[in-house]
């Protein structure tokens, strides 16, 4: 399908580069090492922020807007918005399952269904690589840990961290957070296609991911870590590839 020069956000037949060097695989990275450093100097501030939420002093305004904020983690919502879309947008495709198009996005049958696919991949990378993490590294939640009794922040990882209640093994999987690695994922995919919303995507995607934080389900530097993550998956799918529109796509 050709787009007509006159499409909104197109000029001619290709579509605006992504940011960061034409979306270089470099840029990724850097951007997933800063937010990896930011993760480790949030671990200072991690018990202080943490009782603070938990005191609920988050204002009930601004912690309603961030709870409608998490449709852009929740794996339902990001299912919804990448299905829009692929409804809305006639450069996309739904990717193929044949083999050898499953392997890797570049092996679909069109530049189109590839785009979408790689959109899918970098989305969903850094929220299972989080998972396997999460089955290697207990770190008990905010809303399950008596934090006035931890000396430090390292007495919140392990699974003999104290507790104010007896919690669910889902309680020791705050490290990292698969929210924020979503959103992140989510985000960097919809700006790598569509450009001109690169600074709304990320302001959605920190939004969800302080939801997190202000309902006591992570400590800052969890979704830090999480976020870092989902941006070395976009530097996989996304770094190096352009959104340049076929003939006949």
């Amino acid at each position: 399908m050709k787009i007509p020069a006159s499409s909104p956000g197109f000029t001619g037949t290709r579509f605006p580069q992504p940011p960061g060097s034409n979306g270089s695989r470099a840029w990724y990275l850097r951007a997933a090492a800063l937010v990896a450093g930011l993760g480790v100097a949030a671990l200072t501030i991690d018990l202080p922020v943490a009782q603070w939420c938990k005191a609920g002093h988050v204002p009930k305004e601004l912690l309603r807007f961030l709870n409608l904020s998490e449709v852009f983690a929740h794996s339902t919502g990001v299912a919804c918005i990448l299905l829009t879309a692929l409804v809305l947008d006639p450069t996309l495709r739904f990717p193929s399952f044949r083999w050898p198009a499953v392997r890797w996005p570049s092996f679909q049958p069109t530049a189109a269904q590839e785009r979408l696919a790689r959109m899918i991949c970098t989305t969903a990378t850094g929220g299972l690589i989080v998972d396997v993490i999460k089955l290697l590294v207990d770190r008990i939640r905010p809303r399950a840990a008596d934090l006035a009794a931890q000396a430090s922040v390292l007495g919140t990882f392990g699974d003999s961290a104290l507790a104010v209640v007896s919690p669910s093994h889902s309680d020791f999987n705050s490290f990292p957070s698969g929210h924020a690695a979503v959103a992140t994922g989510l985000a960097a995919a919809l700006a790598w296609k569509y450009p001109r919303g690169a600074w709304l995507f990320c302001v959605f995607s920190v939004c969800a991911a302080l939801q997190r934080v202000a309902t006591s389900a992570h400590y800052p530097s969890d979704i830090c870590f999480g976020a870092a993550i989902a941006l070395a998956g976009a530097a996989l799918f996304l770094g190096n590839a352009a959104t340049t529109e076929q003939p006949g796509d």
